[in-house]
């Protein structure tokens, strides 16, 4: 039997996310440093997107071949910007639900994180890993 625990309990809320505005070098910077694959982008505050590793990588491919890709990637870096690469209007989760609708969403919909937003404001992030932990927990009762 799965226990429905809120999902404020499970949840990161120490989020590591960037403004929109911010550089592509900044987030690559940001994934390497946190260990993490996904950022949520906000606007003054308020969730706009997400930018996952994933994101990064189908622009900056050439410094997978040589070390001259390095000098390529700047270049990929000057021409795009977070807006073009982020997924806009990303799926959410209010704070107030259950881990069984976060879990339902990663599932329907494929994804490896998912933003929680309390009132409209980034409130945590939920990814695949937390929701492993989370079942690997409720097997051990």
């Amino acid at each position: 039997m799965v226990i429905d625990i809120p999902i404020s309990e499970i949840m990161t809320t120490q989020v590591i996310s960037l403004e929109n505005d911010e550089s592509l070098k900044k987030a690559e910077h940001l994934m390497k440093k946190h260990h993490i694959r996904h950022l949520p982008i906000t606007k003054n505050g308020n969730l706009v997107g997400m930018l996952s590793l994933t994101d990064l990588q189908r622009i900056s491919f050439t410094n997978a071949f040589s070390e001259e890709g390095q000098n390529s990637d700047s270049i990929i870096d000057d021409m795009f910007n977070i807006d073009q690469i982020m997924t806009h209007h990303p799926v959410t989760i209010d704070i107030k639900e259950g881990m069984i609708k976060a879990l339902e969403i990663l599932v329907d919909k494929e994804f490896h994180a998912l933003p929680i937003v309390n009132e409209g404001s980034l409130a945590g992030i939920i990814t695949t890993t937390d929701a492993i932990k989370y079942l690997l927990k409720i097997c051990e009762i």
